[in-house]
């Protein structure tokens, strides 16, 4: 099961999914925890920035490099404020899984 789904349209009228795992969910939801405790507004602007990441990963997806935590040319690692996020790209059914969250 995929605790979150992004559904766009790409210029080939495919649909393009973005799936987060529920692995990376509850990560995401530790570290915002954590994040809260310290500044709730930079916490807020944090999550906003990421959303807007993951987003934008399908148009830069080539930018990334091969994931350090898998040994699949199909997993790239996106780096953000300090954070690596694995995702994989299901070339077949056009799908985007993120697979996690940790520190780098």
């Amino acid at each position: 099961m995929y605790a979150r789904t992004y559904k766009m349209a790409r210029g080939t009228g495919k649909i393009m999914q973005i799936l987060c795992t529920d692995l990376f969910e509850n990560q995401l939801k530790q570290i915002l925890k954590k994040f809260a405790q310290e500044d709730f507004s930079a916490t807020k602007n944090f999550k906003i920035y990421l959303d807007t990441v993951i987003i934008n990963i399908p148009t830069k997806a080539q930018k990334y490099k091969k994931s350090i935590y898998f040994n699949d040319e199909n997993i790239r690692d996106v780096e953000h404020q300090g954070f690596r996020i694995p995702f994989l790209f299901d070339k077949e059914n056009n799908i985007y899984l993120i697979l996690g969250i940790v520190e780098k």
